[in-house]
C-alpha cells in the first residue's frame, strides 16, 4: 500500500496496519520549514482516511526528532505577510495529528525542540530515548510556543507548571520529562526496538475501542484546542515585532547570549 503522493522533506511508509512516518532534513536536524510543514499535513490527513490503518509513528531522520521551526526560513527570510499563512499551515497540521482516528507514537532521539516537541506532544505516545534532549524553548527567542503547546501543556501540567515550564525554557533530559509527565517511556538502548514492541502490544489490543475511547475526548477537547491555537497565533504576531524577538534572533545567529529589555 502506498499513498497517491510523493514528498521531499517527509518518508513514509506502510507495514500492514501500521504507518511509519519520517521528518526527512537531517542536515537541519528536522528543523520544519513550510515545506516540511505542508508535507506532513498532507500525508497525516492522507493517513487518516486509511481504514487500513490503525496505528501512526512518527520520527526524525538521522539524529535528532525535530530541532523546532526552521529559524533562518520561517522567521528570517520570510515575508511578513506570509506569517499568517505559515501559521495556519502549522495550526491545520497540529489539529491532524491530534485529531486522527489513529493511534499516534513519537520517537524522539536527539533534539525535540519548540515546535518538534509541540508536534510529539500531540501525539498519543511519547517515547524518548533515554540520551534526548526536550525543550520548549520559545522564549529565548523572545516568542510564545505555537503548535498547540499552551494547549498541550496545560492539560498535562496544569497552568502554573505549564507557565514555568515555558518561561524557563530550558532544556530537559528524557527523565526529567517523564518526571514531569511529558514522556510516556523512556528507553534505554534501542528506540525503535521499543516502539516495535509497543506496537505489537496494540495490535493485539481491541484499538478500535481504543480509537473511539480517543475520539470522543478529541472531540471534546478540539474547540479548545482551535480557541488556543488562533490566540497562539495572534500573540505571535504580536511577539514578533518586539525588540527582544529581534535580539533573540540576533543572538542565535551570533552564538551568543540575548540582552533583553522587555520591550
Amino acid at each position: 500500500m502506498a499513498l497517491d503522493f510523493d514528498t521531499k522533506t517527509v518518508n513514509y511508509s506502510i507495514e500492514g496496519r501500521v504507518a511509519h512516518v519520517e521528518m526527512n532534513r537531517p542536515e537541519s536536524l528536522n528543523a520544519l520549514n513550510v515545506e516540511m510543514i505542508h508535507e506532513l499535513a498532507a500525508v497525516m490527513k492522507e493517513l487518516s482516511n486509511l481504514e487500513e490503518i490503525d496505528i501512526v509513528v512518527l520520527k526524525g531522520a538521522g539524529r535528532a526528532f525535530s530541532s523546532g521551526g526552521d529559524i533562518k526560513t520561517m522567521l528570517m527570510d520570510a515575508n511578513e505577510n506570509d506569517f499568517p499563512v505559515v501559521m495556519d499551515a502549522i495550526n491545520e497540521l497540529v489539529v491532524t495529528l491530534y485529531s486522527m482516528p489513529k493511534i499516534t507514537i513519537s520517537a524522539i532521539k536527539g533534539a525535540a525542540a519548540g515546535l518538534g516537541l509541540s508536534l510529539a506532544l500531540a501525539t498519543d505516545f511519547i517515547y524518548a530515548h533515554k540520551d534526548s534532549k526536550l525543550a520548549m524553548n520559545f522564549i529565548g527567542i523572545g516568542l510564545i510556543p505555537d503548535g498547540g503547546s499552551h494547549f498541550f501543556l496545560e492539560s498535562k501540567l496544569g497552568p502554573d507548571q505549564a507557565k514555568h515550564l515555558i518561561w524557563e525554557g530550558k532544556p530537559m533530559t528524557a527523565e526529567e520529562a517523564w518526571e514531569r509527565g511529558l514522556v510516556h517511556e523512556v528507553v534505554g538502548d534501542d528506540l525503535d526496538e521499543a516502539v516495535n514492541k509497543k506496537v505489537y502490544h496494540l495490535s493485539h489490543l481491541p484499538i478500535l475501542a481504543m480509537i473511539k475511547t480517543k475520539k470522543i475526548l478529541t472531540d471534546k477537547n478540539r474547540p479548545l484546542l482551535l480557541k488556543l491555537l488562533e490566540l497562539e497565533k495572534s500573540g505571535q504576531a504580536q511577539m514578533r515585532k518586539t525588540s527582544d524577538h529581534k535580539e533573540g534572533i540576533n543572538a542565535f545567529i551570533e552564538k551568543r547570549q540575548p540582552r533583553f529589555t522587555g520591550k
